[in-house]
């Protein structure tokens, strides 16, 4: 691919991404000022300055401006930098931590408050499910390779569940305890799995 055309494509995903990030910023202000189920989709575009027709180019439903988020790229592009000699477990989990620490303090309260939601509204909470699925499909598919091993392999998928686990156990507690720390939970959390979890 040219060189302009690789430029092109990168300034149209940053742009992307940052019109995402403000239409979220919006909406998450509006759903905590007016409630979730109480919040349009209209008065998120008018607050984010876009029309509704602009919104739904970049979000499906309402749901998914909570759900949907950029740093599955990130995630995997970290994962696949860790030294050969850490164990899939490790691997992930330092690429994990690597992205928390990246964020602006905005970009975390961001991370916090979708947490905070999904786990908090029902319909979110069901309607996270097929991201979780993809999520954990992505897990699934990063460790196979890293380990030259089938994405249908027991243990492969058995331990891309156990993270899902682990991850959906740490927004469960943020979301009870708003003055936990997120990242710090997950790293911990984490490391008590690749420990063998001793009780």
């Amino acid at each position: 691919m040219p060189v302009s055309n690789q430029k092109t494509i990168g300034l149209r995903e940053r742009k992307k991404a940052k019109t995402m990030a403000t239409v979220q910023m919006h909406a998450f202000r509006l759903f905590k000022e007016l409630g979730y189920q109480e919040t349009t989709v209209e008065q998120i575009s008018e607050a984010a300055e876009i029309s509704p027709s602009t919104f739904f180019r970049y979000f499906a439903t309402k749901e998914d401006v909570v759900i949907s988020d950029n740093y599955d790229p990130l995630l995997i592009s970290a994962f696949d930098k860790q030294p050969p000699e850490l164990s899939p477990l490790q691997a992930l989990r330092r690429a994990m931590t690597s992205i928390m620490a990246r964020l602006s303090q905005d970009e975390l309260k961001t991370v916090y408050e979708r947490n905070q939601l999904i786990m908090s509204v029902p319909p979110l909470r069901a309607a996270s499910l097929k991201n979780w699925n993809q999520t954990m499909q992505m897990f699934t598919e990063i460790i196979a390779r890293r380990m030259g091993r089938k994405q249908d392999d027991l243990a492969i998928r058995t331990l891309a569940g156990a993270i899902m686990g682990v991850n959906f156990s740490v927004m469960l507690y943020c979301a009870e305890h708003p003055e936990a720390d997120f990242a710090k939970l997950l790293d911990e959390s984490l490391t008590l799995l690749e420990d063998g979890l001793s009780l």
